[in-house]
C-alpha cells in the first residue's frame, strides 16, 4: 500500500523515497556545490521556515526527485519536474504534485516578469534555463500564472533558487518524512 511503480520498475514508497536520497542523493546538485540531498532539505527548511504549509513544503523536498529517479544529462533536459510529479501523484495530491510539475516552468515565468531575476540565478541554473526552454513570453507567462498552484509553484522556486549554500544547516530528512507521510493518499 502507498507505493507506486516508477520507470525503473521500482515502487516509490517513503522507504524508496528515503534511500533515494540515501543513495543517488549524495551525488552532486549538477554542477553546484550542494548534493542533490542538501539541496533538498534546503529547499524544504526555507519553506518550513517560511510558514509554508505542509504540501509545499514537502513539495519543496520533493521538487527534485525525478533527478533520483532517472540518469542525468548535462546536455539534455530530462523533464526532472515531469518524472518526479508522475511518480509521486498516485501517492500524494495536486498541492503537492502540481508545483513539483511547474517548478520549471515558475523559473521560466519569472525570468520574464522580473526583469532582475535572471541575474540572481546560479550558472547552473542559467545553463539548464536555456535547455528548459529560456524566458517565457508575454502570453506564455500570462497561461502559467493563471493556472491552479502556479502561485505556489512560484514560492518553490524562489526556495528552490536559495537552497545551494554550502554551509547552510537544516533538520535532517527524518524531520521531514513524517510529515510527506501525512500527506500520503490512503
Amino acid at each position: 500500500m502507498n507505493e507506486v511503480i516508477d520507470m525503473q520498475g521500482q515502487a516509490i514508497s517513503l522507504d524508496r523515497i528515503k534511500a533515494l536520497f540515501d543513495g543517488y542523493g549524495a551525488a552532486f546538485y549538477g554542477s553546484e556545490d550542494v548534493t542533490q540531498t542538501q539541496h533538498a532539505l534546503q529547499c524544504a527548511h526555507l519553506a518550513e521556515q517560511a510558514g509554508e504549509d505542509p504540501a509545499l513544503v514537502a513539495a519543496a523536498l520533493l521538487h527534485d526527485l525525478g533527478h533520483l529517479l532517472q540518469a542525468s544529462s548535462q546536455t539534455q533536459d530530462m523533464r526532472h519536474q515531469e518524472v518526479a510529479a508522475s511518480a509521486l501523484a498516485p501517492l500524494m495530491g495536486p498541492d503537492v504534485t502540481e508545483p513539483i510539475r511547474l517548478h520549471v516552468a515558475a523559473k521560466r515565468y519569472l525570468c520574464a516578469v522580473d526583469a532582475a531575476y535572471y541575474g540572481t540565478l546560479s550558472q547552473a541554473s542559467k545553463n539548464s534555463l536555456a535547455l528548459q526552454g529560456g524566458a517565457f513570453d508575454d502570453a506564455s507567462a500570462e497561461v502559467f500564472i493563471a493556472q491552479p498552484h502556479a502561485e505556489a509553484a512560484v514560492r518553490l522556486r524562489r526556495y528552490d533558487d536559495l537552497a545551494k549554500d554550502v554551509q547552510a544547516v537544516t533538520p535532517p530528512l527524518s524531520h521531514y518524512l513524517p510529515m510527506v507521510a501525512r500527506l500520503l493518499k490512503t
